[in-house]
């Protein structure tokens, strides 16, 4: 796995890719130099653990033949700060599915892609507490 990072202007704009050639824009918020042009990079750290979890659970799901009509999640990190570096303390999680879907199968998708799949928790895991929640056709499990 490799990507590729170029500079776009005199601040902190940077494009990065892929070797797929999937673009991504990266930039820090104008109260720190930037030009709010992009997300931050923990800002993608906290997009890499939805969509890795989001893969994992609709893979889990669809397996067990579960009809999803809508999944959208909302993940919100806490920092702390370390020396000069401020990493995630707590990250959290929540799930919103709809369908015709076991409310048990969908709890144990969110269980294994936390606890077993998702490589993104797993490299955050050392340093941050994840925490999840499903809620499943307007119902917290």
């Amino acid at each position: 796995m490799k990507v590729t990072l170029n500079r776009v202007n005199d601040a902190f704009h940077f494009k990065l890719k892929n070797e797929r050639g999937h673009v991504v824009d990266v930039d820090s918020r104008a109260e720190f130099g930037g030009s709010d042009l992009g997300a931050s990079p923990m800002e993608l750290v906290l997009m890499g653990v939805a969509g890795c979890s989001a893969i994992d659970m609709i893979s889990i799901l669809k397996k067990q033949r579960q009809e999803i009509t809508s999944f959208n999640a909302e993940v919100e990190g806490e920092r702390v700060q370390v020396g000069e570096a401020k990493p995630f303390k707590e990250i959290n999680v929540v799930f919103y599915l709809e369908g015709d879907i076991n409310p048990e199968k969908a709890q144990r998708a969110a269980q294994l892609s936390f606890e077993k799949y998702c490589s993104v928790a797993k490299t955050v895991e050392p340093t941050a507490t994840i925490h999840y929640k499903v809620v499943l056709n307007n119902e917290a499990l």
